[in-house]
């Protein structure tokens, strides 16, 4: 007899998804976190004492409001449908609302364009939305579901209109940086918005798959968030509510748990050992780690045919973002911005030019001279997460790469200070603030999140890594190569974000599986 109908390896936000609706359809679940506290990305740390950050994760902006439902979760937000803030270093910034923009320096031409580009976009959200909330359907086989889903997926299209249908293919194929130059005039608009189609890729501005990046975030508008949330807490609360409700359905969690190898027998899964020796089994694996981590260092390439290797080994996920977290004796003041506009998203990304020639660095692996940054002061909306009067800046930053050329051992505090030295070109007095600094390139969110190569999205958001082609063809229905052993995590369909429908959908589908077996 097995200890566990299912083990689930990785309480990251997904793991913890998928173990919450498979305890609730009966099965004995196993959850093994290798850090001290589930959640994952989506995780709250202290980095110096007293002075709290969202680690990995800043924002809440995605999450599915089905798994909020059948979860039963409960959030509480210290600031919702927050601002996107771009700044320019002149002080005449702009600020997006919702699918509004303002700014005394933009034309009328561009404040009239946004509504309807950003309309289209969440236009085609919504039809992502459609595929993202089943399997991915396989092309080549006579199954119900995926003839379902397909159906479902071709009506959703012919709904659009014949106009709108013509351009998101044509859209879906270029870039940011042409539809950018095509829609709007002015500099700062086109990069604040070209940024979202990049973040957290290996991609800049006029690399394909942006615009499908900038739509994929769009997501969250579909969801119900006009703007990013701020969880009260850090994004650790979010790990933490799912914790709860997963041990609330019958799930065991174990934190402090690293798994050092998914056993096989017969070339199927049996279960897990730890790296203290402890063996574990199971009728059925399930891996929240990413495809490159669950089949080279869990399942070990030694154990799978050569196919299935070559597509792992050749998943795109470059770790190309960092992250800087900032312990302030103040709030800085930042040229041009009001008290209460600290507590927004701000974004540093002042042209298309900038941000190309930021990631044009990252290209032969070198970081940026002048990175892009989207910034986050969550002690203006949270107060709690500094002492009093102090507080916190946390900023994601593109790009750096995973691989950097010169090594980041001896290039690490260089960097961080050409990160400081950019947010001074906006906060003039930040430096005399500053009592701790840490940056955390892609090596070191590798290490403490155990995501390959830093990729928090478990690999690129691009059209040959989606669908039934995420993660590579064998493997795009949560189910693997392997016999019993499955993917539940952001390497999986629909992909990465705090949105919790990798971890529904494999566990709908195991369930599924386990009905017609």
């Amino acid at each position: 007899m097995t200890d566990y109908d299912v083990i689930v390896v990785g309480g990251g936000h997904n793991g913890l998804v998928c173990s919450a609706y498979l305890a609730k359809s009966g099965r004995r679940v196993l959850v093994l976190e290798a850090n001290d506290v589930p959640g994952g990305a989506a995780s709250t740390r202290e980095f110096s004492p007293g002075y709290s950050v969202s680690g990995c994760a800043n924002w809440l902006y995605q999450l599915n409001p089905d798994v909020v439902k059948d979860l039963g979760l409960r959030l509480d937000y210290a600031a919702h449908d927050l601002d996107t803030i771009g700044l320019s270093p002149d002080g005449k910034h702009l600020t997006i609302s919702g699918d509004v923009v303002t700014s005394d320096h933009l034309s009328a031409e561009d404040k009239a364009a946004f509504g309807p580009f950003q309309a289209k976009m969440v236009k085609f959200a919504r039809l992502l939305n459609t595929a993202f909330k089943r399997r991915p359907p396989k092309l080549v086989e006579n199954n119900i579901h995926d003839r379902m889903t397909l159906l479902k997926l071709g009506i959703d299209m012919k709904l659009l209109g014949k106009e709108d249908m013509q351009e998101l293919l044509r859209l879906a194929l270029i870039n940011m940086y042409d539809v950018m130059q095509e829609t709007f005039d002015d500099e700062l608009l086109k990069s604040v918005l070209a940024l979202e189609g990049v973040m957290g890729s290996h991609m800049g501005p006029r690399s394909p798959n942006t615009v499908f990046g900038y739509i994929y975030r769009r997501l969250g508008e579909v969801y119900g968030f006009h703007g990013p949330a701020q969880v009260k807490g850090g994004m650790g609360v979010v790990g933490t509510a799912l914790a709860s409700a997963a041990t609330a359905s019958g799930v065991e969690v174990r934190t402090g748990a690293r798994v050092a190898s998914i056993n096989l027998k017969a070339d199927s899964a049996q279960g897990v050992t730890l790296t203290d020796g402890t063996t574990l089994t199971a009728t059925t694996v399930v891996s929240n780690a990413d495809p490159k981590t669950t089949f080279e260092k869990l399942v070990g390439f030694r154990n799978i045919e050569a196919g299935t290797t070559r597509r792992v080994s050749n998943i795109r996920m470059k770790g190309n973002a960092a992250k800087l977290h900032l312990a302030l004796d103040a709030l800085p003041d930042f040229t041009g911005l009001s008290g209460d506009q600290l507590g927004q998203r701000l974004v540093i990304a002042p042209s298309m030019k900038y941000l190309e020639n930021a990631f044009n660095h990252a290209k032969y692996g070198e970081f940026s001279q002048a990175p892009a940054m989207e910034i986050s002061i969550p002690t203006v909306n949270d107060p709690d997460l500094a002492p009093s009067g102090k507080h916190v800046l946390s900023a994601t930053i593109q790009f750096a790469p995973y691989e950097l050329k010169a090594g980041w051992n001896d290039n690490k505090k260089l960097f961080e200070q050409i990160c400081i030295d950019v947010l001074a070109r906006y906060a003039p007095d930040i430096r005399s603030l500053i009592t701790v600094s840490e940056l955390l390139t892609p090596a070191d969110l590798e290490a403490q999140y155990n995501m390959y190569g830093g990729h928090w999205h478990h690999g690129e958001i691009s059209l040959d890594q989606i669908m039934m082609m995420r993660p590579f063809p064998g493997a795009t229905q949560y189910a693997t190569p392997v016999d019993n052993l499955y993917l539940c995590g952001a390497g999986a369909h629909p992909g990465g974000g705090v949105m919790g429908l990798a971890g529904r959908n494999a566990a709908r589908e195991i369930i599924q599986r386990g009905k017609t077996a």
